[in-house]
């Protein structure tokens, strides 16, 4: 039987494992993995981190997935989405505290049809910033207009790669469709991100050992792993499990390890978990931190779990905290846009 020691010198070298090896990675401890996935950032990224700029601009969603807080079906949200001047006025201040690249966020709402879209695209490429997009499935011919407008990112989760799971998970939307878009986003030129939520009810790590093969397969230029968090006012509504974190943890370690120059983000929900949760991702293989610029009326509405750090405070001092912690660990926010060296 081969060694752990073994598979992870066969990961570090050759940027590869089965489907086998990832998975005696991923029921280890996690120290070792941790160790290498963080050795692996720092020979092909260096000690920057990159810092994004979070606008979440609409909780109105027309999809039910069973693990969101922000599903059609909960009529305990407090909905709310902003209008384009509204959109605007945040990226400003974005940029006004730095950030290179900004992120827009949001359920799958209607309202916003693709010319609403390609206006507010256009209006922010008039600033100095790199853009994603995370607002959902669209047609080819959508993300080809977003793209033309000057969208450079797209990230949109697959949840998960187990065909049954994500099914059971999201009511009324197709698995097949999900990876479609993924590709029809990567063949337009986008910087493609996706990611997985980590310890969802009948998730095994024989499907988040896949997950991890599907984002190397789609050759991604990020990918986002979260732990679950039960929400209350949702189907999944249960205990949270701490060992969440650690699982997560290691995934993301793993897809560094076989990913070595892709960026990672230490999420949120990390440090909803642990409260070091953030600092532990970014010396476990994260290179991107996404702070929320939004002002507290708004953040605290956009809950697609419970309990998420920073809500009360204001996006200057969430940067300026965020900042310390970075040096605090020996990195440095990157001055950077931080594209993914083999797609700029």
């Amino acid at each position: 039987m081969i060694s752990l020691n073994n598979i992870l010198e066969k990961g570090y070298k050759e940027k590869n494992l089965s489907k086998d090896e990832i998975i005696a990675l991923l029921n280890s401890d996690g120290k070792a993995l941790c160790e290498y996935a963080d050795r692996t950032r720092k020979e092909f990224l260096g000690d920057e981190v990159h810092l994004r700029g979070l606008i979440e601009f609409s909780n109105i969603c027309k999809c039910s997935c069973k693990y969101c807080g922000l599903r059609s079906a909960n009529t305990n949200a407090d909905r709310y989405r902003l209008e384009p001047d509204e959109i605007l006025k945040y990226v400003k201040q974005g940029v006004e505290l730095g950030y290179k690249t900004v992120v827009l966020q949001s359920g799958e709402d209607a309202y916003y049809d693709i010319d609403k879209l390609c206006h507010i695209v256009r209006e922010i490429k008039k600033s100095d910033v790199a853009l994603t997009l995370s607002i959902g499935e669209k047609t080819k011919e959508e993300y080809k207009a977003l793209k033309e407008a000057g969208a450079d990112r797209y990230l949109l989760r697959i949840e998960t790669t187990d065909k049954e799971l994500y099914q059971k998970m999201h009511p009324n939307m197709s698995y097949e469709n999900r990876v479609e878009c993924l590709y029809n986003i990567k063949e337009l030129g986008y910087e493609t991100g996706s990611g997985c939520l980590v310890g969802l009810p009948e998730q095994s790590v024989e499907s988040l050992a896949d997950d991890i093969l599907f984002f190397k397969k789609l050759d991604a230029d990020m990918i986002g792993i979260g732990p679950f968090i039960p929400h209350p006012d949702t189907p999944l509504n249960s205990e949270l499990n701490p060992e969440n974190f650690d699982m997560a943890l290691k995934v993301m370690a793993a897809v560094r390890l076989l990913m070595p120059d892709i960026n990672i983000p230490a999420t949120t929900a990390m440090e909803t978990i642990n409260p070091n949760g953030r600092i532990i991702a970014l010396q476990s293989g994260a290179n991107v931190v996404m702070p929320n610029i939004l002002d507290t009326e708004y953040k605290v509405k956009y809950e697609i779990y419970p309990n998420k750090i920073c809500l009360n405070e204001h996006s200057g001092k969430c940067r300026n905290c965020i900042e310390a912690k970075i040096k605090s660990i020996g990195r440095y926010v990157s001055q950077t846009k931080g594209f993914h060296k083999s797609s700029k």
